[in-house]
């Protein structure tokens, strides 16, 4: 959930005022690196482990619940908060030390947490799903009244559209289900940013010293694709088989401010995966700041570079909620804590679900592999262009397991054997390096050990019994609805996808 925001309407000097202190904000970044200024530069901060998770709310039927106000309301737990869409919620991990059995005390916390709250749930008749994209939605279910009630999504929806001055277009062919030779397409026109509230997400934080931040932050871009074909769980989207990943094209088009025209000049889309390897956490702030213009331009009173002349740190207020409009899949983080400032990544990349034991292994595979490449004698990012690395999220995104992903000194390879022959062992030493226990270790990597010595992902298992349900007979519709069923009954099941039977 980001910043409250009560404005409901803006003039051209709030635009001016706030690319204003946008820039003043970018300059005060660029004086505290030069001078050291954030709490983790004079040595590596303990690391911690931060997690958000965006859950699904449904009823009996399996359809989307509209009703996040009122099963909210029953939960009453303050982790858990409001999303874009009225069938959303996200429930916020409190941040813990990322070593010796932490992670498996935060499974267990997150797992109890999600019962009582799936439990209080019930009692609203509706039901929690942690999946990538809820299979039942429809595109009725995304018209504007279905957004939640914080006025600030409302206000981004009417700013959006606004920018780009007329209906959102998604366009996403898919990969062939089942014995299909042609895969389906969605072609469709949509009044809202709804779409995007389909996609639900775990986003993973990271702080790390502000000098170390461009090596991490190359990491985990040139591990994304890989991230997304192991851990998919997204491929169904309005009544059509998609990508393994669909999320990431959904997101990416339903959130566009461009019309067509300032497509074809090559103007940069908000969800960016970005063009180049960086040497600074400045390099993306500025680039922010350079190519983006505001959507929700709320200003502060305070001047960030009077704070510091003052001894202050800054809030930089404006630059946060700048930054938080456009949307990278990895997005760097300024933010302050105990009048201390520091950054962090936050790795937007991977889908909900489709269990918390199955949540826990691709943060471990996350983080102990972009851990491994940091710690390398020789960047991975140095032997391969960034351009290979954004065809790497698509085809990953789009074909999953089958996708053919490129890596130096191996070639194009599949993500499964690419994972199980090199990126296993560096995600343990990533793992071992944090600190991080030998049993926490067998657990999560041997998850991910499993998933692609089956070849099974979430992804995999929804097409996997979709399709089955459809030669027995079943509609698109009943099939998906009975898959769900399925799926949210083993989830709290609690055993990794891998394992599930059809």
């Amino acid at each position: 959930m980001g910043a409250e925001v009560s404005r409901r309407e803006f003039t051209r000097e709030d635009r001016r005022r706030f690319r204003e202190q946008v820039t003043r904000g970018t300059e005060a970044i660029a004086r505290m690196l030069a001078e050291g200024a954030f709490v983790d530069t004079d040595g590596a901060p303990e690391p911690l482990l931060g997690m958000e998770v965006e859950l699904n709310l449904v009823d009996r039927a399996m359809n989307p619940a509209m009703a996040n106000d009122t099963v909210l309301q029953a939960i009453a737990d303050p982790d858990y908060q409001t999303e874009l869409g009225q069938f959303n919620v996200e429930i916020n991990v409190s941040p813990r030390p990322f070593r010796d059995d932490e992670m498996l005390s935060l499974e267990a916390a997150l797992r109890a947490s999600l019962n009582r709250a799936d439990a209080q749930a019930a009692t609203t008749d509706n039901r929690l799903a942690m999946i990538g994209m809820l299979p039942t939605i429809r595109l009725e279910h995304l018209t504007p009244e279905w957004i939640s009630a914080d006025p600030r999504y409302e206000l981004l929806n009417d700013q959006i559209f606004a920018a780009r001055g007329e209906d959102i277009e998604l366009d996403i062919d898919g990969v062939p289900l089942g014995d299909a030779r042609v895969g389906e397409r969605l072609t469709a026109t949509t009044e809202s940013i709804l779409p995007e509230a389909a996609c639900t997400s775990v986003q993973l934080h990271l702080r790390v010293p502000p000098q170390d931040f461009a090596d991490h932050w190359n990491a985990a871009q040139a591990i994304a694709g890989i991230q997304v074909a192991v851990a998919g769980n997204s491929p169904f989207f309005a009544g059509h088989a998609l990508w393994h990943e669909t999320r990431i094209p959904v997101f990416t088009q339903a959130t566009d401010t461009r019309p067509l025209e300032l497509k074809n000049q090559g103007v940069r889309p908000r969800v960016w995966f970005g063009e180049r390897w960086i040497t600074t956490i400045f390099d993306l702030f500025e680039e922010n700041t350079r190519y983006f213009p505001a959507l929700l331009p709320v200003c502060d009173d305070e001047d960030p570079l009077e704070a510091l002349d003052a001894g202050r740190v800054p809030a930089l207020s404006e630059l946060n909620l700048h930054n938080g409009t456009v949307y990278r899949w990895n997005r760097p983080i300024y933010d302050v804590v105990d009048g201390q400032a520091h950054v962090r990544i936050e790795n937007r990349v991977l889908p909900a679900g489709p269990s918390v034991i199955d949540t826990m292994a691709d943060a471990a595979f996350f983080y102990g592999l972009m851990r491994g490449l940091v710690d390398a004698d020789r960047p991975l990012w140095s032997q391969m262009s960034f351009d290979a690395a954004t065809e790497n999220l698509t085809a990953g995104a789009r074909d999953g397991l089958e996708a053919q992903i490129y890596w130096p000194t191996v070639g194009w390879v599949r993500p499964d054997e690419l994972t199980l022959r090199r990126l296993l062992p560096a995600a343990d030493r990533g793992l071992a390096a944090y600190g991080v226990s030998d049993k926490a270790r067998r657990r999560y990597l041997g998850i991910i050990e499993g998933r692609c010595q089956s070849r099974r992902t979430g992804s995999v298992w929804q097409r996997e019994t979709v399709a089955a349900r459809e030669r027995a007979g079943e509609s698109r519709e009943v099939a998906l609805a009975g898959m769900l069923r399925d799926y949210i009954e083993r989830m709290h099941e609690g055993q990794p996808v891998h394992t599930w039977d059809l």
